[in-house]
């Protein structure tokens, strides 16, 4: 799974690198330690006047679908086996799919003195995990959701959890993010596995302090949290 991320990247910094529009651009600051409920940018197209946009918005970490009950489950992570028949994906996957930023994650490995902290990245800046969203409303503003589409974890990730995010390569970001609904479930599939295997060869881990560990005290400004440690 994916249950912590880094975006160290500024709004400007990611308008750039994912080429979206600016005007409704959502302010972001940098974060080493974005956890679930904690709101973070994804990177979505929608059409306006017929014409497609695409937009860099901040959402809270956690699928909140507008039918859902409030009291309902947020997952945070949507398993690609079964993502486009689930029937909490399934109406995102179709329509409503998003890019999440991030220049890594955090996973841990138990041991005899306690859980310890790695930072799992790939050689590049910024990452980009494939994602669903979704909007409704709360009260009189509208409220944008997401999860992370994850996948069983290949090469280097493997070896500290058995799962990892689907990372996207950049040639084919247009076409997952495209708002059309999508009519052929299992090409999209097979585009998630392929270019995601492709992004796990080149992720790497190293271990890092365990100040990671406790979402309460650490302060998620602080970039000495992705800095490696000898253990």
């Amino acid at each position: 799974m994916c249950g912590r991320f880094v975006v160290p990247s500024t709004t400007d910094e990611l308008l750039s690198v994912f080429d979206a529009t600016g005007d409704n651009a959502a302010a972001w600051q940098p974060s080493y330690s974005v956890a679930p409920t904690d709101p973070a940018p994804i990177v979505r197209e929608w059409i306006h006047d017929e014409t497609v946009q695409r937009d860099l918005d901040l959402a809270s970490w956690g699928l909140k679908p507008g039918w859902a009950k409030p009291g309902g489950p947020a997952p945070i992570n949507a398993r690609l086996e079964s993502v486009a028949s689930n029937g909490m994906f399934r109406s995102a996957f179709a329509s409503q799919r998003c890019l999440v930023p991030m220049a890594g994650y955090y996973e841990w490995q138990q041991m005899d003195d306690g859980k310890q902290p790695y930072f799992i990245h790939s050689d590049g800046d910024v990452l980009a995990a494939a994602g669903l969203y979704a909007a409704r409303q709360e009260g009189n503003a509208w409220k944008i959701t997401f999860t992370i589409i994850t996948r069983a974890a290949r090469d280097a990730s493997g070896e500290i959890h058995d799962r990892m995010p689907v990372f996207l390569t950049p040639d084919v970001w247009d076409q997952w993010l495209h708002p059309e609904k999508i009519t052929d479930k299992e090409e999209v599939l097979s585009m998630l596995d392929r270019s995601s295997i492709a992004i796990a060869k080149t992720v790497t881990a190293y271990p890092v302090a365990r100040t990671v560990n406790n979402v309460r005290t650490l302060d998620s400004e602080d970039r000495r949290l992705i800095e490696p440690i000898s253990t």
